[in-house]
């Protein structure tokens, strides 16, 4: 297995080894290569602070010239998308495609919050009274708090970052604190782009930390929007808290994401979609595909080419061009999978394959391993409970209706999709009575998003919506204007008052 560092050890379970240091680790051997100072409390108030202040000036930047700043983070990001995937590639595990279009999304999240920089329209509203006007304007926000996740470690703080900042806010990063050495990166290249278009350096604060860091971040007033991207666990911690304040959240938590097959489906394209979908970044995604419902006529033929498939992954080095899985983020994350299949099977599932973990004697500190098959009999709660790991359960269905009840019967609700040549199954799953999730796909796996559309999903998933469409509404404020441009003063409804 590749080395990353002369100074490996096992010491990082969590990334973390106290209130004062950042630990950057590798999850290729397990290893700690850096240590790094973390936040303290008076460093957080500090970023906030001055993030807070410079917002006051960055509002009034015409949105245009707020645009140039992204544009040119976008110019950096590209000169520098081998350098940015190298790390992605060793502090998240991610394979070298894997790792390169996540980069790449940064640059096109760039490109569209620089068209969107001349495209922050409001609207003129149909009024009631004579010789006035009614309109919709939108305003900056203010200081956007961004806490994202270890398993796209730049991707989604990019989605944040570019947008609020045409929008006219400022952002402070909390990265995840398994990916610390990303986070600089990108912050330096942020830095570096704010410098050469004249911006203020204070429109990003980065803040390594852990936990402690976090809840700072979500207690301050001045932050007025929390971004964050984690389990439900988190999301269930950080709603409550902002809200007490009243300020505003955007949630992206859990996914336990499931695809219909129907018998009408074309299987070589559909054995495509979920493999990648399920076996894809080692199945931490949160658009990982989780729950494979099958029609009963076609589940033993799609299940015993699934698990063929399977058993055709390269998996091993990230670097290595040929290798399709990688390692799991940490051997914690491995016990986790282990006893999601135990339970599986004491539920009555049937491990079809994988599971197994590989390279203990080259890398006894990593957790390679191989994505695993379930047949189950039922949905159960170990099946309704999202694991963060390439776990693939197979279930089976008669009839539509009661695929769609199956698909649904789910706490969360990001990502969904369905295989059919059949177009009126088709736009049934697509109908409000069909998937309950804020992603519906047809014929194509339940990872992939790209950036055009809004991210995010329902239920216990947040409610939030990122990237494209118009999830740039987040991070500003709505204000109806009423304009008087005659002599009268007409009240509205008919009102008479002096």
């Amino acid at each position: 297995m590749r080395r990353c560092g002369a100074d490996l050890d096992a010491a990082a379970a969590t990334g973390t080894e106290g209130a004062d240091t950042v630990l950057a680790r590798t999850p290729l051997t397990g290893g700690t290569f850096a240590r790094l100072p973390a936040a303290t409390a008076e460093r957080t108030d500090a970023a906030v602070d001055e993030a807070h202040r410079t917002f006051h000036h960055w509002r009034t930047v015409p949105a245009p010239r707020r645009g140039a700043l992204v544009k040119r983070l976008g110019e950096l990001l590209t000169a520098h998308k081998e350098d940015l995937a190298d790390l992605v590639t060793i502090e998240a595990g991610k394979i070298r495609s894997e790792a390169l279009g996540e980069v790449q999304e940064m640059i096109d999240i760039c490109d569209f919050a620089v068209g969107l920089s001349r495209q922050l329209y409001g609207r003129t509203i149909a009024g009631e009274r004579p010789g006035h006007r009614l309109a919709e304007t939108w305003h900056p926000l203010g200081v956007v708090g961004v806490i994202s996740a270890f398993n796209f470690p730049v991707a989604v703080w990019s989605w944040n970052t570019a947008i609020a900042l045409v929008c006219g806010d400022t952002v402070v990063w909390k990265p995840s604190e398994l990916t610390p050495l990303t986070a600089l990166a990108c912050d330096a290249l942020l830095a570096r782009a704010a410098a050469d278009a004249g911006a203020p350096p204070g429109v990003h604060r980065l803040l390594l930390g852990a936990r402690a860091c976090g809840e700072r971040l979500i207690d301050d007033p001045r932050v007025a929007l929390v971004s964050a991207t984690g389990s439900v666990r988190m999301g269930r911690q950080v709603a409550p808290r902002v809200a007490a304040r009243f300020g505003r959240c955007l949630l992206e938590l859990g996914g336990n994401n499931a695809a219909v097959v129907t018998p009408s489906a074309d299987l070589d394209l559909a054995v495509r979609g979920i493999v990648f979908s399920a076996a894809g970044t080692a199945g931490q995604r949160c658009t990982t595909l989780r729950r494979l419902i099958v029609h009963e006529d076609i589940a033993d033929r799609l299940t015993e080419r699934m698990v063929h498939a399977y058993g055709q992954l390269p998996l091993g080095d990230p670097f290595d061009a040929a290798t399709l899985v990688g390692p799991l983020i940490t051997t914690a994350a491995h016990t986790a999978m282990a006893e999601a299949l135990a339970t599986a099977q004491r539920d009555g599932g049937k491990l079809l394959t994988g599971g197994d973990r590989c390279f203990a004697t080259e890398a006894p500190d990593a957790a390679y391993v191989r994505p695993a098959i379930v047949r189950m009999p039922e949905q159960t709660e170990i099946v309704r409970t999202e694991t963060f790991a390439p776990v693939l359960y197979v279930l089976t269905y008669r009839t539509l209706e009661e695929a769609i009840a199956l698909h649904n019967d789910v706490p969360q609700g990001l990502s969904s999709s369905i295989f059919t040549q059949d177009q009126r199954e088709a736009e049934r799953f697509l109908a409000a009575d069909g998937s309950d999730c804020g992603i519906a796909n047809v014929n194509i796996g339940t990872s992939g998003a790209e950036i055009g559309g809004a991210f995010g999903g329902e239920k216990e998933t947040g409610g939030g919506r990122e990237s494209g469409s118009d999830a740039w509404r987040a991070y500003m404020r709505r204000a109806t204007n009423t304009v008087n441009y005659s002599a009268g003063l007409p009240l509205a409804q008919g009102v008479n008052f002096l």
